[in-house]
């Protein structure tokens, strides 16, 4: 298989391992994605990994639960790790090395980020899981994903989403919606689409990191995207 990456960030929310459940995990969804990952690793591509918790915990209204903003960010992050853990295991299950790298420290279940330790791992052909987001609150698992990436010096962030791309309004809603196949940041911007909050996405506009959103609940399509074929839509320059 000839590929378009050496090295990718994989971002993935909290919500896709819940498969048709409403809520946690549904280990037929892990076990796919894990089947889909080792393709790539199969392939010769360094694989980083980065999930959100929203299956587990979402950062709720402070007025609504009483929990203060900071605290249930700290609960969100718990949450990425709980996901981490999940798919260390699937991943491991069918044969694919992993390590599991935390921004909050705890020794027992997962090593602390430390970036050139995360890239020595990837150039050995393990997958690194980064869990607990950025280890602050007030910042979104999409900007874990973002920092991170920058950090490893990944050649993009593929961000695996239920919808095939990005669109002028929601697929789910309009079905005249437009798939954009490329968009600039700025056109992003601009028109609101809401790739990733802006945090987050500044931080690759800054980093000239090019973002690829795609649906990665269809079997296969992470491995014909790593190919280079035309899916999903590109975010860059």
């Amino acid at each position: 298989m000839s590929t378009s990456f050496r090295r990718v960030l994989l971002k993935l929310s909290g919500e896709s391992l819940m498969g048709d459940k409403s809520f946690g995990l549904d280990p037929q969804m892990l076990a796919q994605y894990a089947l889909d990952i080792k393709a790539v690793i199969d392939a010769g591509v360094q694989v980083a990994l980065v999930i959100g918790g929203g299956n587990i915990y979402r950062g709720m209204n402070e007025k609504e639960t009483g929990i203060e903003r900071a605290q249930g960010d700290y609960m969100g992050m718990l949450a990425t790790v709980i996901n981490g853990i999940a798919m260390q295991s699937m991943l491991e299950k069918v044969g694919v090395q992993t390590r599991l790298q935390s921004a909050i420290k705890m020794d027992q279940v997962a090593e602390p980020f430390i970036r050139r330790r995360a890239i020595r791992h990837l150039e050995k052909g393990r997958v690194v899981i980064f869990g607990a987001g950025t280890g602050n609150p007030y910042f979104t698992t999409d900007t874990a994903g973002s920092l991170r990436a920058v950090e490893i010096k990944a050649d993009a962030i593929l961000k695996g989403t239920r919808v095939d791309g990005i669109y002028d309004s929601d697929p789910e809603k309009n079905p005249d919606a437009i798939r954009y196949n490329q968009i600039s940041y700025a056109e992003a911007i601009s028109k609101n689409l809401k790739v990733m909050d802006m945090t987050a996405f500044t931080l690759c506009q800054e980093n000239k990191m090019p973002i690829v959103v795609f649906d990665m609940n269809t079997p296969g399509n992470l491995g014909r995207l790593i190919q280079g074929e035309p899916i999903g839509t590109v975010v860059g320059e």
